[in-house]
This record gives structure tokens, C-alpha cells and sequence, in this order.
């Protein structure tokens, strides 16, 4: 994959809790039009876990279609399930999708072995002509492919050749780039993490698939760029003024209750869907914080001027 920016789009929903098909063309447009190196459809901040399988593959085929020839594609295929994921990669790449994210299986408690040898080695044999990018999140998923693993799965399957990174562990990274050797790309799954991964000179990542470039694509793609190209300087100026934006993919809120306080850790993308709406980019977004919306998400700028967007 092409180093750079790459949006996890969210996926609009009108009144009725359907796919707002006009409303993700609007979304995928506004991405093309701010310069953004590819387009993540279906993956988490794009609330695939909540999709039928029928509704999965509908969004995968409107991002592929409207970006075709614009910006690089990939579709969010993952599962707990060899077989089911199977079926998903098969139907991506027969939409003409660039590359598949596959997040490591979830629940199940596989031992890193297991989830090479059993998942990932299992779908790169099947589609030799498909990218696959491995989704390394334990957070999410109770479970991780170690990076022993990634490299044997990377030395015996040219169809691996990156991986999305959102461990949030320096060290596991670092051990990333020492095994799967310089011309293995990393991308950053954590916004606030892309600065120092890209300039740690022991994991020398290439990009970031990012949450907030919905709402930032062209200064999220400006920095990483810059980082690309070594300028320091430049891309530490975005990143400074990026900050409060970044620190917004995850909001506490509390709620007072008759036993005492109760705190929400609300996760992508319902910080970042709320502060869409709060934008005006795109209106009936069902995932919001409703009346728990803290100030600091809905004003993280000191204004409440609404930018232009879908």
C-alpha cells in the first residue's frame, strides 16, 4: 500500500437506521477533494460490528465506486470466523476493492499461532492477488498476532506487506520494524500516536489510518506527508494545532445517579460522530452522547463555528 493518510470512514444512516447513500457519497467526495491517500470502508469507525452482512457489503461497494481511480480502497472484512471472513474478502475483491483490513479474531482467545496460521495465513493463500492488511487491536479484541508472527506471515506472503498498528505499545511496534525487516510498512491506528511513530527512527511508520482526517483530511494528509518527506518541523506545527481535535477520539462523560457518579468511556466513533453533527458535515448520525456531551467535546476549539462539509 502507498504510504499516507487513510480515512476510517464513518457510515451515515438516515432516520430509519438504513445506509444514508447519499450522505456516504457526500462523505467519500469530501475525502477525495482534501487530497486523502485512500478510503477505509466498514471498519470500526465505520460501525461494522453493527452491520448485517448485506449492509457490509452495500458500503463497500459505494466506496469503491465513487472512489475508483480517485484515492486507494480498502474494506474492513474481518472476524472471528475463518470462513465467514473468507466470504467477505471474496466478495471486497470482486467489488474492486484495493486491499482488505482484516482485524484479528475477537472472543475467541487465539493464541498468536493460531491467529497466523489459522486466519491469516488461511485467507492470504486463498486470494494470493488481494492486499491483506493485518489489524493488530487487543484492546478491541482480547487477542493479538505478536510480531513474530506478523514477520513469518509477512516472509511467506508477498500479498502481506504492512500492517495497521493501534496496539498503543511502543515497544511492540519497535519489535515490529526489527522483525518484519525496513521495507515492511507500519501505519499508525491511533491518531494521537502518528508524530512519534513516524519519527521514532525504530519503527519509521509510513502513515496513520486515521479517525479524525473525516473531519481533517487535508491537515491529517499535509502532516503525514511532511513526516514523509522528513520536514519535522512543518508536521509538528499541524500536530500542535491538531491536538485538541486528536485528544477527542476517546470522551469520558458522567452521568449522576442515586448510588453516586457513573462514568462512560464513550470509544470512536461516537466522539467523533457527535462532533460531526456539531459541524454541520453530516446531520442524522444515530451515535451520538445525547445529553452527556461534554463541553469540551462540543466546543473543542473555544468556538462553535460550523465548518463547510458534507
Amino acid at each position: 500500500m502507498k504510504p499516507g493518510c487513510y480515512t476510517a470512514l464513518i457510515t451515515p444512516f438516515n432516520q430509519a437506521g438504513e445506509l444514508d447513500q447519499k450522505g456516504l457519497e457526500q462523505l467519500i467526495n469530501f475525502q477525495i477533494e482534501n487530497g486523502i491517500t485512500g478510503i477505509l470502508a466498514t471498519g470500526t469507525t465505520g460501525e461494522s460490528p453493527t452491520f448485517k452482512w448485506t449492509e457490509h457489503d452495500d458500503v463497500i461497494a459505494q466506496v469503491a465506486k465513487h472512489a475508483k481511480d480517485k484515492c486507494l480502497t480498502i474494506a474492513g472484512t474481518g472476524s472471528n470466523n475463518t470462513a465467514e471472513a473468507l466470504e467477505a474478502v471474496g466478495n471486497a475483491a470482486k467489488k474492486g476493492i484495493d486491499a482488505v483490513l482484516l482485524v484479528d479474531p475477537y472472543y475467541n482467545g487465539p493464541s498468536s499461532l493460531e491467529i497466523r496460521r489459522e486466519y491469516y495465513e488461511v485467507i492470504a493463500k486463498q486470494f494470493p492477488d488481494v492486499n491483506i492488511i493485518p489489524y493488530i487491536i487487543p484492546g478491541r479484541t482480547g487477542a493479538q498476532m505478536l510480531p513474530q508472527d506478523l514477520a513469518i506471515l509477512a516472509k511467506n506472503f508477498s500479498n502481506v506487506s504492512c500492517v495497521k498498528e493501534a496496539t498503543g505499545n511502543i515497544e511492540n511496534m519497535q519489535l515490529t520494524r526489527k522483525f518484519c525487516g525496513n521495507d515492511f510498512k507500519i501505519f499508525s491506528g491511533d491518531d494521537a500516536l502518528v508524530y512519534d511513530v513516524m519519527t521514532d527512527p525504530k519503527i519509521k511508520a509510513c502513515g496513520g489510518i486515521s479517525v479524525m482526517s473525516n473531519i481533517a483530511p487535508k491537515f491529517m494528509t499535509q502532516m503525514i506527508l511532511q513526516l514523509n518527506q522528513a520536514d519535522t518541523n512543518g508536521a509538528m506545527k499541524i500536530q500542535q494545532a491538531l491536538k485538541p481535535l486528536l485528544d477527542l477520539v476517546v470522551v469520558t462523560t458522567q452521568e449522576d445517579s442515586e448510588f453516586g457518579p457513573v462514568t462512560c468511556r464513550a470509544e470512536n466513533p461516537l466522539p467523533l460522530k457527535t462532533l460531526m453533527q456539531l459541524l454541520g458535515m453530516r446531520q442524522s448520525l444515530p451515535q451520538t452522547l445525547g445529553k452527556n456531551d461534554p463541553q469540551r467535546l462540543s466546543n473543542p476549539f473555544g468556538c462553535r463555528k460550523k465548518r463547510p462539509g458534507p
